[in-house]
């Protein structure tokens, strides 16, 4: 990852979204033009290897330090998902490209973005951040907020492994302050020191999934799941949703 960055081929740019919030944005390879837009608690660095992976079989790759990371203006009080889907409108302007990969967070936003207008011939999303039948757990998020508000931010996170399903059962069943002692201990400082920064971020973000499920999935009567697929369907000219099944890497 240190080479990445410093690469001759890898152009650091900047584009204004819609309320003025400054976008960088990373580009690398040339060819068929695709934008990455990554998940909560990452920032466009972390996607610079699959970046030049997809750069090395012909495409130019631009990867969005979202709002709140990176080089990017921060999220703002008024932050939503809309603001994010400006963001990604104002990178497509710019960058001309035709097809966008989303993962988690950045999924919902490219998904959000699909169902609004078709903007992109090509949408691939990886785990989007889209609860099906509660899949996206988030009784956590006021016991993070209270501990990111008292200044624990070791102790928000803790509250987030621990409630929202990836975590094994050992450390679910593990009393709070211990099950905290053993995160600080397995997670190598370099990684936290990428992750901390973005916790408030993180917060900001996980609250747009629930209302995003209610208020624009299911007004239309249809599952999330069901509207996942509709969205992507809608996409010209020939775009179809794909399921893999699940695997490990």
């Amino acid at each position: 990852m240190k080479g990445l960055e410093t690469t001759p081929t890898l152009l650091r740019s900047t584009v204004k979204s819609a309320d003025g919030t400054t976008i960088a944005y990373y580009t690398v390879g040339t060819g068929a033009r695709v934008i990455v837009v990554g998940g909560a608690l990452r920032s466009g660095n972390d996607y610079l290897r699959f970046a030049q992976e997809l750069a090395s079989k012909g495409f130019s790759v631009h990867v969005i330090d979202r709002r709140g990371r990176g080089d990017s203006g921060a999220q703002g009080p008024a932050y939503s998902i809309d603001k994010e889907c400006d963001d990604l409108i104002a990178v497509q302007a710019e960058t001309g490209a035709s097809a966008v990969f989303g993962h988690s967070y950045g999924g919902l936003v490219a998904l959000e973005l699909a169902r609004r207008m078709p903007s992109f011939s090509c949408v691939a999303v990886y785990e989007p951040g889209v609860s099906i039948n509660g899949s996206i757990r988030l009784a956590w998020l006021p016991s993070y907020r209270e501990h990111l508000a008292a200044g624990d931010a070791r102790g928000a996170f803790a509250c987030m492994a621990r409630g929202a399903g990836f975590a094994p059962s050992i450390l679910v069943k593990m009393p709070f302050w211990y099950a905290r002692a053993i995160l600080r201990l397995v997670i190598r400082q370099r990684e936290w020191q990428k992750m901390e920064p973005l916790l408030y971020a993180n917060l900001a973000e996980h609250e747009q999934v629930a209302p995003w499920i209610v208020a624009r999935w299911t007004a239309s009567g249809l599952s999330p799941l069901t509207s996942c697929s509709s969205a992507v369907k809608r996409v010209p000219p020939v775009s179809q949703p794909i399921s893999l099944p699940s695997f490990s890497m």
